[in-house]
This record gives structure tokens, C-alpha cells and sequence, in this order.
């Protein structure tokens, strides 16, 4: 739900304006994507069906790599919001920084407790 009022936040704005904005779409949407299609899987238990697949390992890389794009999405964010590039926009873009570091906290949350996970995985 928060990676999704980061992309609509922005996607309600003239964003195709600044390249900055770009990138936090892109970030926003791909790993709003995955973040869903992830959910159906774990949701209907599809990858008890797939145990060739180490679902912990695919877990951290995926966490991982969210937290990593995600923060970088939400520093670009942060530092092209400003006011002088347009006013009427200044708050939507405000509201999806602050949404972005929201989002980037939980990866990051999520991306610790993949990583317990994979590692008790490892370990026996």
C-alpha cells in the first residue's frame, strides 16, 4: 500500500519533467509489481509447488535489492524536491519522499528478517 502512494503520489504530477522523478517511478512500480506478484505466490502457497527454488535465498536477494533501489529512489526523491521547480506540485512530491522512506524502512525490516530466515536455512 505505501509503495503504491509513492508511484501515485508522483504519477499525479508532471514527473516526465525531471529525469529524477523517472527513476523513483520506475523503482516505485517495479517493486510494486514484484512486491504483489510475490504476495499472490506466498498467498495461494504456489511455492510449496516449486521446491527446486530456494524461496529464502530469492527472499533476501529480492528484500535486499528493493531496500538498496528503494533508498536510492528516496534520497533522489528528497533532494529534487524543491520548491522553485513548481509549487503545485511541491506537496505531492513532498508526501511520495516521505512515502519513499517509509517504504525503504519496511524493505529494510523485511530485508533483516530474510536474512534470519536464510541464514537458520544455512545453518541445519
Amino acid at each position: 500500500v505505501l509503495g503504491l502512494l509513492v508511484w501515485t503520489l508522483i504519477a499525479g504530477t508532471e514527473y516526465f519533467l525531471y529525469p529524477a522523478f523517472g527513476w523513483v517511478m520506475f523503482v516505485a512500480v517495479f517493486y510494486w509489481v514484484l512486491t504483489v506478484f510475490f504476495l499472490i505466490i506466498y498467498m495461494t502457497m504456489t511455492y510449496t509447488r516449486i521446491p527446486q527454488v530456494p524461496w529464502t535465498a530469492v527472499g533476501l536477494c529480492f528484500n535486499g535489492s528493493a531496500f538498496i533501489l528503494y533508498l536510492i529512489a528516496a534520497i533522489v526523491d528528497a533532494s529534487s524536491v524543491t520548491k522553485e521547480l513548481d509549487s503545485h506540485n511541491y506537496n505531492s512530491w513532498a508526501a511520495s519522499s516521505f512515502f519513499a522512506f517509509v517504504v525503504t524502512s519496511c524493505y529494510a525490516g523485511n530485508t533483516y528478517f530474510s536474512f534470519i530466515s536464510w541464514r537458520s536455512r544455512t545453518l541445519q
